[in-house]
């Protein structure tokens, strides 16, 4: 979605993601605590343009929030699992429903093939982990896999610029 700027009198397009809005993305999801002013002498702006920068991305939907990376062990929940469900009939939308209030689901993904979601939860520990299935298993089969590890914990998009 481009944006407009006044140049010599006339109205010129600029694209939103423009090398240094992709710039300004990539130090974000690096460190979403950067000041403005930082934030410009990493990319060659002041802080106002910067600002204004960032607000047109939040407005596009391009930036959608800022949230701190917490470590799940350190609240105890030591736990990871990945939920699959394939619903029963009629119960696609209600395993979404139930995902969408359960707090221990931090994300759920609707998906092809023979499951409809694919979930990620932090649990305490196994009697947990069997709550929560027995939540969802009355709205279809489940597939649980306990996580081992993450060779590639969650991470920012690659901005790589098109040329």
């Amino acid at each position: 979605m481009p944006t407009n700027q006044r140049q010599n009198g006339r109205i010129a397009e600029e694209p939103l993601l423009d090398e240094i809005n992709r710039r300004l993305l990539a130090e974000l999801q690096e460190d979403a605590r950067l000041t403005l002013a930082e934030l410009g002498r990493r990319v060659g702006l002041s802080s106002p343009a910067v600002a204004e920068r960032l607000q047109r991305l939040e407005r596009a939907g391009v930036i959608r929030g800022y949230r701190a990376e917490i470590d799940p062990t350190a609240l105890g929940l030591g736990l990871t699992a990945v939920i699959r469900v394939r619903p029963a009939p009629g119960q696609l939308y209600n395993v979404a429903e139930l995902a969408q209030g359960t707090p221990e689901v931090v994300e759920c993904m609707r998906v092809t093939g023979d499951d409809c979601y694919v979930m990620s939860a932090h649990l305490r520990d196994v009697g947990h982990l069997e709550e929560v299935i027995d939540r969802f298993v009355v709205l279809g089969q489940t597939t649980t896999s306990i996580a081992q590890s993450a060779p590639v914990p969650r991470r920012g998009i690659a901005l790589a610029t098109t040329t």
